[in-house]
């Protein structure tokens, strides 16, 4: 009995199998980090080889090291990163303005609806306006400045914050409600604890398309009418057939982009690790 007792207590019996998963994830995570770099590898590969081979036109399609060269020729003079610092800025004011507008906007639409009456009719026809319709009166009451881009990125940003807030409140369970009024919950008590919670998800799905969305009305704005900026970098170089200058702002805001939806992806898994949902 006693050795019973003493193989139970020893550190040998509950050590080993519970720590292994933990282990693992490292290793896991490096394992996708692989297999998402697979495509990107083969499209880089066929495209220098395709270059190399004359099948392509250097001037029509340039190869990725001659994108290379033109990107450190760019970064090395600093010029690329004085049009990405005012890139960045005007997509960052253009994305807190629209954004924090969309989330109050789809609050107050999602839980009044006197105010949906009100105001989701007039909304939901301005958010089928596309950029491009709305930029030469942007350019007509608002000027050149920056003030016209920092509105028409955050026009962008602005939708799909307030959709996904006002569809993820509309969202929550009828039942959850009842459940908070035999908890005897206050009216705040419900909005802190059960509303936002169950429409969280939705928050932050409407936060990366805004983001998404962001970026898209950056390159509008900056081609519209420009000094500095990625966008300013690509039409320029467009004037002068420089193609790989036009392909390193391309890549530019694809580095970016994915790089700021990456963050918002990381964020959501940890707010949303109480959520048990299908990983594929």
């Amino acid at each position: 009995m006693t050795d019973q007792a003493g193989a139970l207590g020893s550190p040998q019996a509950v050590s080993g199998p519970a720590l292994k998963p933990k282990a693992g994830k490292p290793s896991v995570r490096l394992r996708k980090l692989w297999i998402g770099l697979l495509l990107p590898v083969f499209v880089l590969t066929v495209w220098q080889i395709a270059g190399w081979s004359g099948i392509v036109s250097s001037t029509i399609l340039p190869t990725p090291s001659t994108i290379f060269v033109s990107f450190w020729e760019l970064a090395s003079t600093g010029e690329l990163f004085g049009h990405m610092k005012i890139s960045l800025f005007r997509a960052a004011v253009g994305f807190l303005l629209g954004g924090a507008l969309g989330l109050t906007a789809g609050l107050a639409v999602g839980f009044s609806g006197r105010v949906e009456d009100t105001l989701d009719p007039s909304l939901q026809m301005l958010r089928t306006i596309p950029h491009l319709a709305v930029t030469p009166l942007f350019i007509l009451w608002f000027g050149f400045g920056e003030f016209s881009k920092v509105l028409l990125i955050a026009k962008g940003a602005f939708f799909p914050l307030y959709v996904n807030t006002f569809l993820g409140i509309r969202g929550v369970d009828s039942k959850l409600f009842e459940v908070a009024k035999v908890l005897e919950f206050s009216r705040w008590k419900q909005i802190v604890r059960l509303v936002l919670p169950a429409a969280l998800p939705n928050i932050l799905l409407g936060l990366r398309l805004s983001l998404g969305v962001a970026w898209l009305g950056l390159v509008v704005a900056e081609l519209m009418g420009s000094s500095e900026g990625i966008g300013y970098l690509i039409l320029d170089a467009r004037q002068f057939s420089q193609t790989s200058i036009v392909f390193v702002g391309i890549l530019i805001f694809a580095i970016v982009g994915k790089a700021t939806d990456s963050l918002v992806r990381y964020f959501e898994k940890r707010l949303l690790r109480w959520r048990d949902s299908f990983n594929g």
